[in-house]
């Protein structure tokens, strides 16, 4: 039994419709100098184009008519491609960074943590403080929140508290997001 060869599927185009795809009776032309020619026939557009040694590409098609230009495709879709690595490079994307302490840490030891978080802050990342109890320290929770409280004072002016010191567990864990 022979088997037959696989057919892939015919690739979607991702972009704007141009010349023949455009397949409405009428569109508003803009020539390839910038100028409004108004309402003309698909195929007289295309025509146009042609003689211009462009293409017609649909910019606008959920307007009626859709508007169409007279340009050259593949340097309008570089142009795009351009504009869309230009945006993404601009994109901050921000992270949640993890502080972790436990509620007897000494001053110096909060004070290099402090720096960590101030750094943090700086770059525009979000800071995950966790306060982890041990043992016995269980007992002492009120240590622990005193402790986040005074984290919360130190970063007053820099950060605000995204979400509100909460028990899970053996810890109690509170998201800090920069001003």
């Amino acid at each position: 039994m022979a088997r037959r060869p696989f057919a892939a599927p015919p690739q979607k185009s991702d972009g704007p419709r141009i010349n023949e795809d455009i397949d409405v009776p009428q569109v508003l032309l803009i020539d390839d100098k910038g100028d409004k020619r108004g309402v003309v026939s698909t195929d007289e557009a295309i025509e146009i184009a042609a003689n211009a040694g462009l293409d017609l590409v649909e910019v606008s098609p959920n307007t009626t008519p859709p508007v169409c230009k007279i340009l050259d495709y593949g340097k309008y879709k570089y142009q795009q491609q351009k504009k869309k690595a230009e945006a993404k490079k601009k994109q901050k994307v921000v992270e949640i960074k993890e502080i972790k302490m436990r509620p007897n840490i000494d001053d110096h030891d909060y004070e290099v943590k402090v720096k960590a978080m101030k750094r943090f802050f700086e770059e525009g990342d979000k800071v995950k403080v966790t306060l982890r109890f041990r043992g016995r320290e269980m007992a002492h929770q009120d240590r622990g929140a005193d402790l986040l409280k005074r984290v919360q004072d130190d970063f007053e002016e820099i950060a605000k508290v995204e979400q509100f010191p909460k028990m899970e567990g053996r810890q109690i864990m509170m998201v800090m997001a920069p001003r």
